[in-house]
C-alpha cells in the first residue's frame, strides 16, 4: 500500500460503535476527509466482517483485531479474514516472532490483496505504573523498542505505538517500518483513556505514516468538519 503523503490521506478515523448503520453513515461522511477507515473490535463483533466490509466500502479498511494467540492459531485467523481484503491488520507484537512469521506465511497466500501487518507494540492506554502491574519493569518506551525490533525482524510490515514513541521508532528503525499511530488528540480534546498522547502534527512531524483518531471525531457535533478540520492541521 502506498505511503500518505500528507492531509487528508494520514487520517485512519476510528469507526467505534456496535451500531452498524451508524458506523455506515459515519463512513460516508468521513470518506472524503480521510485515508482509510479503522474497523475495530467492536464494530467487528457486533456486525460481522462482510457487513462492516461493506459498511466501510467508501475507504480501504484498517482492520484492528489485535490478532494474539498461538501460531497456529493466528494464522487461521488471517486465513479467515484475509477474503474481506483489508488493506491493514493488527496483531499483538507480544505474541512473539513465531506468531508474528506464521501471520506473515499466511497473509503472502494473498499475493497482491495482501494486507499490511501491523504489530502493537505497548496499547496507549497503559502507562509505566500499568506496565509494571503486568510484570514489564522498565518504561514504556523501552518495552515498545524491545517488541518493534523483534516484530519487524519476525515480518511485520510495521507498527503500532503510541505518538511518544514514533520518533524513537524512527531514528532506531529507520524509514521501512510503517509506524500507525493511535492515542491522537487535537489540541484542547479530552484525553479519555489514552496514557500517552500528542497532537495530529505533533504525531505526523514524529515520523507517523498515519494517525489513528476517534472519540475527538466521531464524538464531534459535526464528524466530517472535525476530521476536515485535522486533516487541515496536518504537514504536508
Amino acid at each position: 500500500m502506498t505511503r500518505p503523503s500528507g492531509g487528508a490521506a494520514r487520517v485512519i478515523p476510528a469507526l467505534d460503535t456496535g451500531d452498524l448503520a451508524r458506523a455506515e453513515t459515519l463512513a460516508a461522511a468521513l470518506a472524503p476527509h480521510c485515508g482509510l477507515l479503522k474497523v475495530g473490535l467492536e464494530l467487528f463483533c457486533a456486525a460481522g466482517g462482510p457487513a462492516v466490509i461493506a459498511a466501510a466500502r467508501h475507504r480501504p479498511v484498517f482492520l484492528d483485531v489485535k490478532l494474539h494467540d498461538i501460531p497456529n492459531t493466528v494464522a487461521g485467523a488471517l486465513r479467515s479474514l484475509l477474503p474481506l481484503k483489508p488493506a491493514m491488520i493488527t496483531l499483538h507484537a507480544a505474541g512473539g516472532p513465531a506468531m508474528i512469521a506464521a501471520a506473515r506465511a499466511e497473509a503472502e497466500k494473498a499475493e497482491a490483496d495482501r494486507p499490511l501487518l501491523l504489530a502493537v507494540t505497548v496499547l496507549t492506554s497503559i502507562d509505566a505504573a500499568t506496565l509494571a502491574a503486568t510484570g514489564v519493569v522498565d518504561a514504556p518506551a523501552a518495552q515498545v523498542l524491545r517488541l518493534a525490533r523483534m516484530a519487524v525482524a519476525a515480518g511485520a510490515d510495521g507498527l503500532v505505538c503510541s505518538p511518544q514513541e514514533a520518533a524513537m521508532l524512527r531514528a532506531e528503525l529507520g524509514p521501512d517500518p510503517v509506524l500507525v499511530v493511535p492515542g491522537v488528540r487535537p489540541a484542547g480534546s479530552a484525553v479519555g483513556d489514552q496514557a500517552r498522547t500528542a497532537t495530529p502534527a505533533e504525531t505526523v512531524a514524529a515520523g507517523a505514516d498515519w494517525i489513528v483518531i476517534g472519540r475527538p471525531i466521531t464524538a464531534a457535533p459535526d464528524p466530517a468538519a472535525a476530521a476536515a478540520a485535522i486533516a487541515a492541521s496536518l504537514p504536508g
